[in-house]
């Protein structure tokens, strides 16, 4: 470690794309201060960085009372020099079962972070949105440019927190760089949480024999990219000069209905666990792929993972996981 390393603040370090994310920068040789509430992370995904100097976790809250805490931090790593904002709460039904709390958390959280950064003097925030911004009408593929109309209270708070983004840039002088996210998937995404998304709870089900529930009639469509390609992508982000005030879309850019994601988990996991489906949720939208030309062209990110190659991947950690949890019991 050298003192000129830069240090990373990455909110929600200890979830399942945060934890990727501060893996991919501490190979870069960063400093990384990671602070997460651990609502929906866990210390476990980051354990293979316990007693690494070039690596402080806190225990702290974006909502509430992290200021001092991560100031006290700093005065020993080192001044923050880019902020990764990952803390949300990302299950878009929750949000319309309780939209006070998903703007408390992701709409109020982020601008204390921003607040945070500009007192601060920061240079840079890295923020991650969602493609749950986009109009569900919206021709597919979306591009940056497509029309913004969210479907859910989630989705209208990322929304929102792309203007503040604007708004610190264009009053503050932030220098920042937004990432809507498509559907991230990959290890350490918990199965059993209300966070998890569908891969994670299709292998799980499959593994186990129960019965695997397809909301809607299955021809909806998601963009899946996994973790570790996205973590690249972030932290090409946070240097300097790069993607400097843009918004741009990280995906695979191949779009896959939710029908052939649940056969092809069967294949994979050899399962003869029933396929049932059930109404559609309120907020999920229709069809979700998008281009890449912008992410190639400012962050000279192309996804490296492929679906299936992915899905292998993740099939394994499951496994593990679940007979890691079997020992213990």
């Amino acid at each position: 470690m050298t003192a000129s390393a830069p240090v990373a603040l990455v909110t929600g370090s200890a979830g399942f794309i945060g934890s990727h994310t501060v893996d991919a920068l501490m190979a870069t040789g960063c400093r990384v201060l990671g602070i997460d509430n651990l609502s929906a992370g866990s210390r476990a995904n980051l354990r293979q960085w316990d007693g690494e100097p070039r690596h402080t976790f806190l225990e702290a809250d974006v909502t509430e009372g992290f200021e001092s805490v991560l100031d006290d931090a700093a005065s020993r790593l080192g001044p923050v020099d880019c902020i990764v904002h990952l803390a949300a709460r990302t299950m878009v039904p929750l949000s319309v079962e309780d939209p006070i709390t998903d703007i408390r958390v992701n709409l109020e959280g982020t601008v204390k972070i921003l607040e945070y950064a500009r007192r601060r003097r920061i240079r840079k925030v890295v923020f991650a949105s969602s493609s749950a911004v986009y109009d569900d009408d919206a021709p597919v593929p979306v591009s940056e440019e497509s029309r913004v109309r969210p479907s859910s209270p989630y989705g209208i708070d990322k929304l929102g927190s792309e203007l503040f983004l604007d708004y610190y840039a264009r009053v503050h002088g932030l220098t920042f760089t937004t990432l809507r996210f498509m559907n991230v998937y990959g290890p350490r995404q918990d199965p059993e949480s209300d966070y998890s998304g569908v891969i994670s709870v299709f292998l799980d089900r499959a593994l186990s024999g129960r019965p695997i529930t397809i909301f809607g009639d299955g021809e909806q469509t998601r963009d899946f990219v996994h973790a570790r390609d996205v973590a690249r992508a972030v932290v090409s982000a946070c240097a300097s000069g790069v993607g400097d005030h843009a918004v741009i879309n990280i995906g695979s850019a191949e779009e896959t209905s939710i029908n052939r994601l649940a056969r092809m988990i069967l294949d994979l996991t050899e399962s003869k666990s029933p396929i049932r489906y059930a109404p559609l949720r309120l907020g999920d939208i229709k069809r979700s792929v998008t281009t890449s030309d912008r992410a190639r062209a400012l962050l000279g990110f192309s996804p490296a993972v492929g679906l299936r190659e992915g899905l292998a991947e993740t099939l394994a950690w499951v496994r593990q996981t679940r007979q890691s949890t079997e020992v213990v019991a």
